[in-house]
């Protein structure tokens, strides 16, 4: 009777295992999962959730980079650009490693659904000012600045040149008839770069696009 209603050591210390053995199957099998899901909520949680129609550029790109910063007036939480291009404020900006003629630099930039940068204010001047100067070897970027007529410059988005500040170099624009393009002209070493340019020289550019908010 008395062994009957006993429990072996055997079965006993096993029972006393099984919890612990449960345990490390949960961190084996179950942790590499969440992980995964987080990996997936931090990387394609933010744009499945905007209702915004992609843009161009979203299209265009696959890998991204986000911070936290929240723009001023919204309520999303996350500032994006793709992947090795620079922010600054609400725009991404992509500095190219090779060099193209003027009308090549502005396809280039629209098919990488952006265009060449328009520069609206001295503080966006003084960033790209930083930027084109800490590649070595880089000297002239074109931008999307264009003569049109004579003495008439335009941008290409169509904002209006008087409209905002200019930082020509001393004697420039020239007058000549053919360098209706313009870039930045890195050794020149301080705020007032811009050269104009013959367009069917080669030259880097700088492409922006406005930064994706989710």
């Amino acid at each position: 009777m008395n062994s009957q209603g006993r429990i072996s050591p055997g079965t006993a210390a096993e029972e006393r295992s099984c919890p612990w053995l449960n345990i490390w199957v949960f961190l084996i099998f179950v942790l590499p999962i969440k992980a995964a899901l987080v990996t997936i909520c931090l990387v394609v949680v933010p744009f499945s959730h905007s209702s915004d129609q992609p843009s161009a550029l979203q299209q265009q790109f696959s890998k991204w980079e986000c911070d936290s910063a929240v723009p001023q007036g919204t309520e999303r939480g996350w500032t994006c650009c793709p992947k090795g291009w620079r922010r600054f404020q609400r725009s991404c900006y992509f500095l190219s490693l090779d060099r193209m003629n003027c009308a090549e630099s502005v396809q280039n930039c629209t098919g990488m659904g952006s265009q060449l940068v328009v520069i609206t204010s001295k503080a966006e001047q003084e960033f790209l000012s930083m930027q084109i100067s800490q590649p070595v070897g880089r000297d002239n970027f074109y931008i999307g600045l264009f003569e049109v007529k004579v003495g008439q410059w335009q941008w290409v988005d169509k904002t209006p040149y008087n409209g905002t500040p200019t930082f020509w170099r001393q004697g420039e624009p020239s007058d000549n008839l053919d360098e209706n393009c313009t870039v930045m002209h890195v050794p020149e070493g301080n705020l007032s770069n811009w050269n104009n340019v013959k367009p069917y020289t080669m030259h880097y550019r700088i492409c922006e696009a406005a930064a994706v908010i989710v």
